[in-house]
């Protein structure tokens, strides 16, 4: 909750308890994790959870670590989310909703441009360009579930890789 920005952000306030405070681990083993974290994909806060509290208190210890790591900014959203929806009729709730929308959709798009070029830098133009049209083609005209599309695109990324 302390770590403003994410993992990395935290990373020195989970040292600081995993080395200094409780010795669980050197400070070389906890830089070996915090390498290894990094080399993963996702959210490197819980990756590092997931691996102390397995090495300190096995499969529950992991488990335990990372409810610990995810569990409360959960339960704020949840909180959050219940008002929000309490009062989704408010005024203030209409004109919060009316300055975040453009936010998100420019963050998607911008997210989708970074896609669409990393498609094109590893498949090329065409591969790219069929399978962004395949997409919209099922997803728009055959109703296909989003889940099936991305499947499908995973599928075919693979083939092409």
């Amino acid at each position: 909750m302390l770590g403003f920005g994410g993992g990395p952000a935290s990373i020195p306030l989970i040292e600081h308890e995993v080395v200094d405070k409780y010795g669980w681990m050197t400070t070389t083993e906890f830089s070996e994790v915090l390498a290894l974290g990094n080399a993963l994909p996702g959210p490197i806060a819980t990756k590092m959870a997931g691996y102390i509290g397995y090495e300190v208190g096995g499969i529950l210890g992991a488990i335990v670590a990372l409810f610990a790591t995810v569990g409360p900014s959960l339960m704020a959203m949840l909180i959050l989310l219940n008002i929000l929806y309490r009062y989704r009729q408010s005024q203030r709730v209409k004109r919060l909703s009316s300055f975040v929308l453009p936010a998100i959709a420019v963050l998607l798009a911008e997210m989708t441009f970074d896609f669409a070029k990393t498609s094109y830098d590893m498949i090329g133009l065409i591969a790219t360009f069929l399978l962004i049209a395949g997409a919209y083609i099922a997803l728009e005209k055959f109703n296909v579930h989003p889940v099936y599309v991305v499947m499908i695109g995973l599928g075919i990324g693979g083939i092409f890789l």
